[in-house]
């Protein structure tokens, strides 16, 4: 039976109020200079701000579940990357890269007028939270990362061959006439979405789905730019990676999910490089933990790693402003 839009409202509406009910929530838009960076606010205005990074194709909508789950005395700042769930798509010309997100981040934290924050990042958004903690380290009191290592290092001999795979994807789409998304109806879209994410459960979907899907005539089109699917052209290395990493000063807590990230690596050496970011992190004292659970675990099962993030919250982010 194929969705009505009757049905996605109910759909939608059912799946914000099994989440939302413990902890108010608000719409946030912050002007960019390309448009808008948009997402949701929850707790009290007064609360210690927490910024929450989502991960690549996804939005801010893969905290709905989680955030509800943490220490009520902080105030969580969701966004949707830029051109990802209803955050403006980048102008014609520009790439998606991580220092790009990076000074997204310092936009939004700017203009909400933060001087320190913690950050939680899935993913993408952990390795852009962590480049963010090591350019700024003097304004973050806490870093979690979740099903990530904070800096995804490259190959110096594959950085070349990578750089171009992104330019000329670029070029190309640029090349050809402004390319129509595709309409699907609600259940095709439903479809589609989990035969990209096979790990996430039918609940899930439709909640990614209320910033990732935009009604047009004759059904739904995701919302997020084409563009974020072309390769990153800006790489680092693995000597880069394990400096940007020294430079951070908060306490970090690490959650790895056996079933997750560690699994979809498609460049060999990072493999061997993410080992190396991982015992580094250890080496500072900081907490790795590996959970059971697949890539979006804090989004399908986060009573799994809630815990482990209010107990950071609690102890590293609170305590230690306590004493200053």
């Amino acid at each position: 039976m194929l969705f009505s839009r009757k049905s996605y409202t109910q759909t939608l509406r059912t799946a914000r109020l099994c989440f939302s009910l413990s902890m108010a929530q608000t719409e946030l838009s912050i002007p960019v200079p390309w448009g808008e960076i948009r997402g949701k606010v929850w707790g009290p205005e007064h609360g210690r701000p927490v910024l929450c990074l989502h991960g690549w194709a996804d939005n801010c909508g893969s905290f709905s579940t989680l955030v509800p789950l943490l220490p009520k005395g902080f105030r969580y700042l969701t966004v949707d990357l830029a051109g990802h769930g209803l955050s403006s798509h980048r102008p014609p010309g520009d790439f998606y890269c991580f220092p790009s997100y990076v000074a997204d981040v310092r936009r939004v934290v700017d203009a909400l007028q933060l001087t320190k924050l913690s950050i939680i990042g899935h993913s993408m958004g952990g390795d852009i939270a962590a480049m963010f903690t090591a350019l700024y380290p003097e304004m973050v009191d806490g870093l979690v990362l979740l099903d990530v290592y904070g800096f995804l290092p490259t190959d110096t001999r594959e950085t070349a061959k990578v750089m171009r795979q992104g330019m000329n994807e670029m070029i190309e789409f640029e090349k050809k006439a402004a390319e129509k998304k595709r309409v699907y109806t609600y259940e095709k879209a439903v479809e589609r979405m989990l035969a990209v994410n096979p790990t996430l459960s039918d609940q899930s979907v439709h909640i990614m789905l209320e910033r990732g899907l935009i009604q047009v005539e004759g059904g739904f089109v995701f919302s997020r730019d084409l563009r974020v699917n072309f390769k990153n052209i800006v790489r680092f290395s693995l000597e880069q990676s394990l400096l940007m990493q020294k430079r951070i000063r908060s306490g970090v807590l690490v959650i790895l999910s056996q079933n997750g990230f560690h699994r979809m690596l498609s460049e060999p050496s990072q493999k061997k490089f993410t080992s190396i970011l991982q015992q580094q992190w250890k080496d500072r004292n900081d907490t790795v933990v590996t959970v059971p659970g697949d890539h979006h675990v804090h989004l399908t099962h986060p009573e799994v790693v809630a815990p482990y993030i209010s107990d950071f919250l609690r102890t590293k982010v609170l305590s230690q402003s306590a004493k200053l």
